[in-house]
């Protein structure tokens, strides 16, 4: 009988960011007490499943959302480095719309192409390391359940990755809210199909 294994992929919950820059890999951005609520709902859920394997990207949040996780199964949380953030030139930034660092000329040249982007690390990169690190989870949890924490824009870059979808987007398009779980699902090696849930409310 070939083996069935889910891999889900979760965003990490609502971070505490009063001065609402764009803190990409910056440390110390801690879940907000939403966040950690958000998490803990998720938790809640996974509890009742099969999950033997949980892993997440080494950035402060993301650990945060893996802990009750890991806390409820009695599992360990493993880091994998390559579920993390993407890379932005306006790392520290406030880039709302209004905001002076998308105003200033001296920003224009990061905003040239969207469809690479040339603001920051590659779609084509974070779907290749984000693939990878879903392909290890999947062989550490085969026959049965993983998770992997990571952030929205590898989240979605990875979706898109597996479905075959055009990598480039706009962000007000992305499926991948809040603690939101994409989960995947493989027979054997091979990948067989997607799910999208959101378990801990908006």
């Amino acid at each position: 009988m070939t083996e069935k294994t889910i891999v889900h992929v979760m965003r990490h919950g609502e971070v505490h960011n009063p001065d609402k820059i764009l803190y990409g890999r910056l440390p110390h951005y801690h879940l907000s007490e939403r966040g950690r609520a958000q998490a803990g709902a998720v938790a809640d859920w996974l509890a009742a499943r099969d999950i033997v394997y949980v892993v997440a990207s080494p950035l402060d949040r993301a650990q945060e959302t893996a802990a009750p996780i890991a806390t409820r199964l009695g599992l360990p949380i493993d880091t994998d480095d390559e579920l993390i953030e993407s890379s932005n030139i306006f790392e520290g930034k406030r880039i709302s719309p209004g905001d002076g660092a998308l105003l200033s000329p001296r920003s224009w040249w990061y905003l040239r192409n969207p469809r690479t982007p040339s603001w920051g690390e590659p779609y084509a990169e974070i779907a290749a390391r984000m693939t990878a690190a879903l392909n290890r989870a999947r062989i550490k949890a085969a026959g049965h359940e993983a998770v992997c924490v990571s952030h929205q824009l590898p989240v979605e870059t990875l979706r898109r990755a597996m479905t075959g979808q055009p990598l480039h987007h706009f962000p007000t398009r992305r499926l991948c809210n809040l603690a939101s779980l994409t989960s995947f699902y493989f027979h054997g090696d091979s990948y067989v199909g997607w799910g999208y849930a959101e378990l801990a409310g908006q």
